[in-house]
């Protein structure tokens, strides 16, 4: 029920970007855990591979983790664009109909990682961490595994004319994600293009400004 003054047709829209939020959310979980599932078939495959055919075969394991980081780095970024959305959509249609109805963004913030924070994608620090944090760990400290025994044993298989290149390859490869990945989640980039739109539109119920020059 709207309070007296609100716009009952305003409110039905705002409801229904909700419900979109709500649904890109949902997808966005299951696309995450199917990247996980894709990755580790697709490392095992390799360990296969390496065992039939030969050794040089483990060199891709370094090329399949970052792969794997990057896809469901890119997988959690809609993750936390769908909640932001979804919690200014919420705190707005509270204000709307005056009544604290709506509050799954105060039970994500608490139960799954909080927004607004510095953290490693979902990973907070403090307060902040818990299993979804825990969950990002265990897969990160998989792929880390997978990166140094391809690594490991992988390079005295492959000939030294071309360990160059490939160590140069990969050199440049891993540095430029890591560097992405800390401009746009540690630093907190990503989230603040978010909140720079959304929070005088949540705050002070004013169009969202135009994000363009």
């Amino acid at each position: 029920m709207s309070r007296p003054g609100s716009d009952p047709d305003r409110l039905r829209l705002l409801e229904q970007q909700l419900a979109r939020m709500r649904a890109m959310n949902a997808l966005y979980h299951r696309t995450f855990f199917r990247d996980i599932r894709t990755t580790v078939v697709l490392v095992l495959g390799v360990f296969v591979a390496a065992e039939v055919l030969g050794r040089h075969f483990l060199l891709l394991l370094p090329f399949l983790a970052l792969l794997g980081a990057v896809q469901t780095a890119f997988d959690a970024s809609y993750l936390i664009l769908a909640r932001h959305f979804a919690a200014a959509l919420e705190r707005r249609i509270n204000r709307e109909v005056g009544s604290d109805v709506l509050i799954a963004h105060r039970l994500e913030e608490t139960y799954l990682f909080p927004l607004g924070r510095r953290k490693v994608v979902t990973i907070a620090g403090g307060d902040g961490f818990s299993w979804f944090g825990f969950v990002t760990i265990f897969y990160t400290v998989l792929g880390l595994a997978a990166y140094s025994v391809g690594l490991t044993l992988g390079l005295p298989a492959l000939d030294t004319n071309v360990m160059p290149f490939y160590l140069v390859g990969l050199l440049a490869l891993t540095a430029s994600t890591l560097a992405v990945g800390v401009w746009w989640f540690v630093s907190g980039t990503g989230e603040e293009r978010l909140l720079a739109i959304l929070g005088p539109w949540v705050e002070e119920g004013v169009s969202p400004p135009d994000p363009t020059p």
